[in-house]
């Protein structure tokens, strides 16, 4: 059963305009760098931490901005965890984000945030609304297997067709891309052909492979012996893992140099944008489609 507690913060914003209103997740992903020792959670993962009075700072901390800008979510923590359904904190806070005019970009993983298509539309209508979705894994067996309790990606992908119907942007976050997994021209080109069909602006991608660092690394070789063990003819995932990388934090897919020749040529050709520079700038610039109204 999933659990929460509260905790108190003076902030909802960091000084790059980055909102996170929960801290932990209950989506399984068994990749998920958040779980890394570095970032000091003090509960255990599941267990999620709400920063009490979000909605409130927030509405502070944007009335006293000179000016809008554009706010993102989604970076450490998924806004559209289970707890949301209960909780509508996400929801809340972009009320808030479109009462006083604000941009968004938000990521996620979940067909949660259809819940949400009012706001974002509505956010969209007078300045601008990015809609971020992750994928990873063309395969749906696969997908459920290292995305266990989330929205597999043929449902994103219909979230990214409904955004592009609504004329609401999209982005697409494109790994990690696990060695000896995931790492095929198949998967690959399957999730390409998703982003071309749902007309997306931009893909961000930082390479062919992931990162492990304590914490993350001993949850993944957890649920690499769960899902590839040995079988006594051949050692097990976890075993491939330790002998190709050892405690690295950069796990490169050795078919990274083929991998990215192709996802380069793919997005020229559909004009997506793929340089991470361009794609940040593009989520990061804010745009008014109305004249500033009086609230600042």
């Amino acid at each position: 059963m999933n659990t929460h507690h509260y905790a108190d913060y003076k902030t909802i914003l960091s000084p790059k305009n980055g909102m996170n209103i929960y801290r932990g997740c209950t989506h399984g992903c068994i990749y998920c760098d958040s779980r890394s020792a570095c970032y000091q959670m003090k509960h255990d993962f599941e267990d999620i931490e709400v920063k009490r009075d979000a909605v409130q700072i927030l509405e502070s901390q944007i009335r006293r901005k000179r000016q809008p800008c554009m706010i993102g979510t989604g970076a450490m923590c998924d806004p559209y965890i289970h707890l949301e359904e209960e909780l509508e904190v996400t929801r809340q806070c972009l009320e808030i984000i479109e009462r006083y005019g604000f941009g968004l970009a938000i990521q996620t993983k979940s067909a949660r945030i259809m819940r949400d298509i009012d706001l974002l539309y509505a956010i969209n209508a007078n300045a601008k609304c990015v809609v971020q979705m992750t994928m990873t894994t063309f395969d749906e067996d696969l997908c459920r297997m290292i995305e266990p309790d989330v929205s597999t990606t043929a449902q994103r992908f219909e979230v990214l067709k409904i955004m592009q119907k609504a004329e609401i942007p999209t982005v697409v976050w494109l790994g990690p891309i696990l060695p000896f997994i995931n790492d095929t021209e198949e998967n690959l080109r399957g999730l390409l052909d998703y982003c071309i069909d749902a007309g997306v602006r931009g893909i961000v991608n930082f390479g062919f492979g992931t990162t492990m660092r304590e914490g993350n690394r001993d949850y993944f070789y957890k649920k690499l012996d769960e899902h590839f063990p040995a079988d006594g003819r051949r050692p097990g995932m976890k075993q491939k893992y330790i002998e190709a990388f050892g405690n690295s934090y950069e796990c490169r897919s050795p078919n990274h140099s083929r991998l990215w020749a192709i996802y380069r040529d793919v997005c020229g050709k559909h004009k997506i944008m793929h340089k991470i520079s361009d794609v940040f700038g593009y989520m990061n610039r804010f745009e008014s489609k109305q004249a500033q109204t009086s609230l600042f």
